[in-house]
């Protein structure tokens, strides 16, 4: 039988159990198989092993469950347990909360950068600012990935959790300024990557309600797939591979909310696998705790796991407005030919010790300056007001890339602390440039008012009012679109399969090389569906054989 017909066979069965899976699906918040880690077994056995419930691994899983069984663990908690999670106007407010509950884990970077990590049942996707965009054509040319295919699972994603913005006053203000600061064409609505300015995808609906990766496992087949949460994974397992020089992997050891161990183990199949999908700093961090990569005094020396870490550097400014304006997040965006990416919110309400530092930072601007102006005071009135909503919004430039690269070292043996990251923001001076080129573009006279404000540990310089340089340097915050530290060529094959391993892969962000253009999580969701569809038609094959 020929190759062709084989693969119309394929195509046909996964098309089959496409159809029957979706139609016995569940829908979101009401999940059968999600389930707490403390009701976990002791031992057992599956087909994959997923560690990580994140923007990657919710696609991967739920696509795998098609036609194996399937194991997830989330370090995190459910999205659908939290209304702050899936309402658009509480966005500030989850992301600054520090407590031990909360769907962040923060960090400061050696840079002096503060940053933050999701823990939680949909990864990057559960918290981010919800801007939809796919990558470029050049980028997954570079990638190697099949474009049909690739298409193919963009459009998976988007018929369950994207949708087209309402483009009000703030946002159709920020498009229009941008068309007249000559950031052209006029693309209008598209989740391609085009220069100019567009409009694109939200995964937030028309009541501001957020449809995160985890609403993708409503494609899961529920007989098939479970997932732990508050389960965390402390190491990988792994064998001699019948006298291979190569280890196999083959089950995880996770404890649960209580403490209390459990093992996962692979069922004997070679077609089985573990496949890691914690993100670009929990991935890096695990393969370090189970041993894979040379690792001295805890820290991490050669081998590409924990290096080139990369950070799209943000810097932004507030516009104060004497009107309230609406609440939205990401909704526009401009690309520039300079390779800065400019974008804007409004309307966000900020929450704990973060409105009343914005407060005293935003007074003592006036008092420093004697500058006279009631939106501003109003402003720092507002701002000390807990869950009060700021009158204006601010305007964003991210760095495309970055080139400037870093690293992840471990800090501890225990999977719950941070590793130490370095990402060298600006090292190199094409990425300085780049966000020179950026506030250019939207620069104005509250670049001096940024100053004051504590948007990160860094120290300031007088001369950063007058000059751009100084400005990005010193103002400098995350996007949280970091990358890196399992890349591609250096840690895992062009099939995501861990170099000198068997039976283990890296799914996610930490495999990329330069972030996917606006805003990464599009692209993330369909690695998640796209190598989900490879490794169901691998399986298929080799049942074949």
């Amino acid at each position: 039988m020929g190759f062709g017909c084989w693969r119309f066979i394929y195509t046909f069965l996964t098309g089959i159990l496409f159809f029957h899976s979706f139609c016995y699906s569940e829908k979101a918040s009401n999940y059968s198989f999600l389930l707490k880690a403390t009701s976990a077994p002791a031992n057992a056995n599956y087909d994959y092993i997923i560690i990580g419930g994140g923007t990657a691994s919710c696609a991967l899983a739920a696509t795998l469950s098609q036609g194996a069984n399937v194991l997830v663990l989330e370090r995190g908690g459910s999205p659908y347990d939290n209304p702050k999670v899936t309402d658009v106007g509480s966005y500030i407010t989850t992301l600054t909360d520090t407590s031990l509950s909360s769907p962040f884990q923060h960090f400061v970077s050696q840079d002096g950068v503060i940053n933050a990590r999701p823990r939680i049942l949909g990864g990057g996707s559960a918290l981010n600012a919800g801007f939809y965009t796919r990558a470029s054509a050049s980028y997954i040319k570079e990638a190697g990935w099949n474009e049909t295919l690739v298409n193919e699972s963009y459009q998976w994603a988007e018929k369950l959790v994207v949708f087209k913005p309402p483009m009000l006053q703030w946002q159709s203000a920020v498009r229009d300024g941008l068309l007249e600061a000559g950031v052209l064409p006029d693309n209008g609505f598209t989740y391609d990557h085009l220069y100019g300015t567009k409009a694109g995808g939200i995964i937030f609906d028309k009541d501001g309600h957020r449809h995160c990766a985890a609403d993708l496992l409503e494609y899961a087949d529920p007989t098939k797939i479970k997932v732990y949460l508050h389960a965390t994974v402390y190491n990988i397992l792994f064998r001699n591979n019948n006298g291979s020089p190569k280890p196999q992997a083959y089950g995880v050891i996770f404890t649960d909310a209580l403490g209390t161990k459990h093992t996962a183990y692979l069922n004997n199949n070679s077609m089985n696998e573990i496949i890691l999908s914690a993100g670009a700093i929990g991935s890096p961090q695990l393969l370090m705790l189970s041993g894979i990569g040379p690792v001295d005094e805890l820290q991490a020396q050669g081998n590409g796991i924990g290096q080139d870490m990369a950070d799209n550097p943000m810097n932004f400014v507030f516009i104060p407005s004497p009107n309230p304006v609406e609440v939205s997040l990401i909704q526009v965006v401009g690309i520039t030919k300079s390779d800065s990416y400019i974008e804007a919110a409004s309307g966000l309400s900020i929450g704990s010790s973060w409105a009343q530092k914005i407060s005293r930072s935003i007074l003592k601007f006036l008092l420093k300056t004697g500058l006279a102006s009631e939106v501003l005071l109003e402003m720092a009135l507002v701002a000390g007001n807990v869950n009060k909503t700021i009158r204006g919004g601010v305007i964003i430039q991210k760095t495309n890339g970055p080139i400037s690269k870093g690293n992840l070292k471990l800090l501890s043996m225990n999977p719950n602390l941070n590793p130490s990251v370095t990402f060298n923001y600006y090292k190199e001076p094409e990425d300085l440039k780049k966000c020179v080129d950026g506030m250019k573009t939207i620069m104005s006279a509250l670049m001096e008012l940024m100053l004051y404000l504590p948007v990160n540990m860094r120290k300031k310089h007088l001369s950063a009012s007058i000059s751009l340089e100084q400005f990005c340097i010193d103002t400098i915050t995350t996007i949280w679109h970091y990358h890196g530290g399992c890349q591609v060529g250096k840690v895992v094959d062009t099939n995501y399969r861990v170099l000198g391993v068997d039976a283990l892969r890296v799914i996610d962000g930490s495999t990329f090389n330069s972030s996917p253009g606006m805003n990464p999580q599009a692209t993330v969701m369909m690695l998640g569906r796209y190598m989900g569809q490879k490794i169901l038609q691998e399986r298929l094959s080799n049942n074949r054989k």
